[in-house]
């Protein structure tokens, strides 16, 4: 029986928030966590201007149609010379949802001119908890670094390839699973939201 949802469809996606969440919340087992298409719930229309009013839009919707504590995150990528761009617009940068290749080879052109010192950025995560009785918690985590001028690597998903964490010789797609997970964005939002999820599902009756 879940104790704990996900406001997200994709399972990997579950399995990475989890791989973050589990060595701090050792009494929750990986059963009792069900993702949004485990519960057949609905999705909300994602309006938010800001990475924490989506993670918030999700998680409240969530927990509003399974009556369990809901955790939600929206995250990009900001770039410093477009502004903080593409920001919450960071999936459909190119303008459809999701086409990570088109949305990478937009923002390398959109920073074709750009000096190598100039060419700063940072993925930023914000990560929701709320409740059914409507206590909400947010934490938010960075990771800063710089658009390198071509992809390298295959692994991870979005803008990986094309970005270097500050400290760090080789892309985020070139990074383990493991590797990139202790020193990302949403590492460190979920890390620090997991003591309120602990508090949470330490309470009586759940």
């Amino acid at each position: 029986m879940a104790v704990l949802a996900i406001a997200t469809r994709n399972a990997h996606k579950v399995d990475e928030i989890w791989a973050i969440l589990s060595p701090l919340l050792p009494h929750v087992h990986r059963e009792e966590v069900a993702s949004a298409l485990d519960l057949d719930a609905p999705s909300p229309v994602e309006d938010g201007v800001t990475f924490e009013a989506n993670a918030l839009i999700k998680a409240r919707a969530l927990a509003a149609s399974t009556g369990l504590p809901a955790l939600a995150d929206d995250s990009g990528i900001a770039v410093e010379v477009l502004g903080g761009s593409p920001g919450v617009f960071s999936a459909l940068w190119a303008g459809a949802h999701g086409d990570d290749d088109a949305n990478l080879r937009l923002l390398l052109a959109q920073l074709a001119d750009v000096p190598d010192q100039h060419r700063g950025a940072a993925f930023v995560c914000a990560a929701a908890l709320v409740l059914p009785d409507g206590r909400e918690y947010v934490e938010v985590g960075r990771m800063e670094g710089r658009i390198v001028r071509e992809a390298h690597g295959d692994g991870g998903f979005g803008y990986d390839p094309i970005f270097v964490a500050t400290g760090q010789e080789v892309s985020n797609a070139q990074l383990s699973a493991q590797a990139k997970n202790e020193i990302s964005h949403r590492g460190a939002a979920f890390r620090a939201m997991a003591p309120h999820v602990a508090a949470v599902l330490a309470e009586p009756g759940r």
